[in-house]
């Protein structure tokens, strides 16, 4: 089953023009083609971006965060109660009244007792100010490092400025080694946030909802890029990559002088996150990329492979998501410009 699966799922005329094959992709006069293969080495990557996650948050987030006046705050920790722990998990976080002296009987003690526990345990659910930064600081990072290394990649090839540059000699075209790096630093790093899922800050009030979304928001971006990394559409895709970095790391910027309570600061960069979230998402990409991807391939391919339907079914559904996010985005900007 899995044999037939994986031929199914490799059959030519999913991922490549007509009259190509695989056998057309192995590197022969100087070209270099991605394989399939080498996204298993993202796994090791995101590892290795979980350790420079660890060293950064401890190392450069917390005196920074001491530096903006940012404190670590201890909460006290309950006393170890398994009978109230497996309560907490496994029933409710905050039980009535009757429910507590229920509770208190089993463990022969206090109502006061009880309710002092699952104060103190709540507590620790809620995430510091520190947390917060921490996180907050480790994605600027990443964001502001990829958005610069992108434009360093990117300022010199010519679908940076021609976006018809994108389709020429496809699917031949051969790969760099910096287009490689900026792939495997890529899903690396949505790798890591998966792997990173149990411990980060949940920020809903449901922690499964929020835990499942990130889940699915994470897997579609590997989903997508591995896909595009796997037809030889990486121009494409590092435009896509860049195009949604240059805003994120402003937003994170914000979050952060937010959490230092830097409100002037923090309002100045998320105005100019705005700006530059409705220029990347709410021009470049449905006029520039979209463009390239639904409009373009036509003129080099009269029978689209299942691929086009599928990747722009999936970019289209990330531009009804940019539209979404711009519209939360608006009514921010709404209330902070006419309610200050």
């Amino acid at each position: 089953i899995l044999k037939t699966l994986n031929s199914w799922f490799w059959w030519e005329n999913i991922w490549m023009p007509i009259n190509c094959t695989w056998a057309d992709f192995v590197d022969r006069d100087g070209l270099v083609f991605p394989k399939p293969h080498q996204l298993y080495a993202t796994i090791p990557y995101a590892f290795v971006l979980l350790l420079i996650r660890f060293f950064s948050e401890r190392y450069v987030a917390r005196p920074l965060a001491k530096a903006l006046g940012i404190k670590n705050v201890r909460r006290v920790k309950p006393q170890p109660n398994p009978v109230l722990e497996s309560y907490f998990r496994e029933c409710s976080r905050h039980p009535s009244q009757s429910e507590i002296k229920g509770l208190a009987k089993k463990c022969n003690c206090t109502v006061h007792l009880v309710e002092k526990w699952f104060r103190r345990r709540r507590n620790l659910e809620i995430p510091t100010v520190l947390q917060k930064f921490q996180e907050a600081f480790w994605r600027f990072s990443f964001y502001l490092t990829s958005s610069i290394v992108g434009f360093i990649f990117l300022y010199d090839k010519p679908w940076f400025y021609d976006i018809w540059q994108t389709w020429v000699g496809y699917p031949f075209q051969t790969l760099l080694p910096s287009q490689y790096w900026y792939y495997m630093a890529e899903i690396g790093f949505y790798w890591s946030l998966i792997f990173t899922l149990g411990i980060d800050i949940k920020r809903k009030a449901s922690a499964l909802l929020d835990f499942m979304a990130h889940v699915i928001h994470h897997l579609a971006a590997i989903g997508l890029m591995s896909g595009s990394w796997c037809g030889n559409y990486v121009r494409l895709g590092t435009l896509v990559i860049f195009v949604h970095d240059t805003a994120d790391f402003w937003l994170e910027a914000a979050k952060m002088f937010n959490y230092a309570r830097w409100e002037k600061t923090c309002n100045m960069l998320f105005i100019i996150f705005s700006i530059v979230f409705f220029i990347t998402r709410m021009i470049l990409f449905p006029f520039w990329i979209l463009r390239a991807t639904l409009y373009q391939p036509t003129y080099y391919s009269t029978t689209p492979v299942i691929a086009y339907f599928l990747f722009n079914g999936m970019l289209l559904t990330l531009q009804g998501l940019h539209l979404y996010w711009g519209y939360l985005i608006f009514k921010i900007l709404k209330r902070f410009i006419f309610l200050k």
